[in-house]
């Protein structure tokens, strides 16, 4: 009898510990389906997280933005959106704002709108700009200020442009610059893939340099996501920074 009772327990114990085995291998299954866990600097709340990169009038706000009818280079904004909004409507200049979270290898995905006429920025680690414009309509013809041009680089190949009041997508893959351990920099940067809209636009494009009008024109290992608010009215959403891939890295 002691016998068949040592053999029941070691048996529901063996039971257990295979449970708590398939337990624990579903859950790594399911982590390793969903990948790594994008980093959202936006909350869709507030501008906790962001800072303006220099004093002035800022007029960024949370809400949700149309065109206006009336006006339509400006946004006609309710407060009870989701949408990191450069509200200028008539106000005057804003300031460029940035993330307090800092980046440098990453795919950045978000989506970006304009009105008629707008322009803003999408400063890659504060110092690197994809143009931000209303270029609708130049889809044949678009040039270094365009909707997609790396600003002071290389204009979009084959864009596809979204009329103003809609939303554009954008997925960047980006490489940064790489530095020794005395500061020197061993290995420019690199846009690795650019898709807007799900065309590709932009394809191991190097950048030797940053671009004007960021932080401080300084290369580093890491800088923070930055966009353009002195040049017009914008609204961005969906902002997701995820680790490149190690395939790319």
């Amino acid at each position: 009898m002691r016998t068949r009772l040592l053999s029941a327990n070691t048996i529901m114990k063996t039971r257990v510990e295979l449970l708590i085995i398939a337990l624990w291998l579903s859950a790594a299954t399911a982590m390793a389906a969903d990948g790594p866990q994008p980093i959202r600097p936006f909350n869709g709340k507030d501008l906790i997280g962001w800072k303006p990169k220099t004093a002035g009038n800022n007029l960024w706000v949370v809400g949700s933005a149309r065109p206006d009818p009336a006006h339509p280079k400006q946004f006609s904004v309710a407060r009870n959106g989701t949408e990191l909004i450069n509200n200028t409507d008539g106000h005057g200049k804003s300031v460029d704002l940035h993330s307090t979270v800092l980046h440098g290898d990453a795919v950045i995905r978000l989506e970006v709108m304009v009105p008629k006429s707008s322009n803003s920025g999408i400063y890659v680690m504060g110092e690197y700009e994809i143009q931000v414009l209303d270029s609708h309509g130049k889809e044949n013809n678009p040039g270094p200020g365009d909707m997609g041009a790396v600003y002071g680089a290389q204009p979009p190949k084959n864009p596809s442009y979204r009329a103003p009041g809609e939303w554009n997508s954008y997925e960047i893959h980006w490489q940064a610059p790489k530095f020794d351990a005395s500061g020197q920099k061993t290995t420019n940067a690199r846009f690795l893939k650019v898709i807007l809209n799900s065309r590709l636009i932009h394809e191991n494009l190097e950048m030797k340099s940053t671009t004007p009008g960021g932080i401080d024109g300084k290369e580093k290992a890491q800088g923070p996501l930055m966009f353009q608010g002195d040049h017009g009215p914008v609204a961005y959403r969906n902002i997701e920074i995820l680790p490149l891939p190690a395939a790319t890295n």
